[in-house]
């Protein structure tokens, strides 16, 4: 998956890289997302953002314009994201659970969260349900239609 990270510090860089084990093809920003550094993401499949950037409506429009399908936060929270825009648009939203940051160390917190984002990352690229990182409405495709006499 073609991925771009906005604001990445540089104790991020490592363990994005070691969680990635080269599976998507991940551009690394310091510049946080805003409608001027919008542009990063052509040609993307999916955004990956911080508490620090705000993903109002205008930067989720011009992100859907732009193709982008996924946008994941490196963070449990995602007061910073226009989720109703998101939905509008068909961008499917995923967070670090809370859960699984549970008894980590600080200093194994950016491994953690990178680890977490990643298993987001490979989860739409299969097509799978992300479970308690799932932010969106819970429609995925993962729900089985009623099919008559397979109860």
């Amino acid at each position: 998956m073609r991925v771009v990270a906005y604001s990445i510090k540089s104790f991020e860089k490592e363990p994005l890289a070691i969680a990635n084990h080269k599976k998507h093809e991940i551009t690394l920003i310091s510049n946080s997302l805003t409608p001027e550094t919008v542009s990063y993401a052509e040609g993307k499949e999916a955004v990956i953002v911080f508490t620090d950037d705000e993903v109002t409506a205008t930067v989720i429009n011009r992100l859907a314009d732009l193709g982008v399908k996924y946008l994941a936060t490196r963070s449990t929270v995602t007061l910073h994201i226009d989720q109703d825009a998101a939905a509008q648009r068909n961008i499917k939203i995923a967070s670090v659970p809370a859960m699984a940051l549970l008894a980590v160390p600080d200093q194994e917190l950016p491994f953690a969260l990178a680890k977490e984002t990643i298993l987001n990352l490979d989860k739409w690229q299969e097509n799978r349900c992300l479970g308690a990182s799932c932010i969106c409405s819970r429609s995925c495709d993962q729900v089985k239609p009623h099919t008559p006499g397979h109860e």
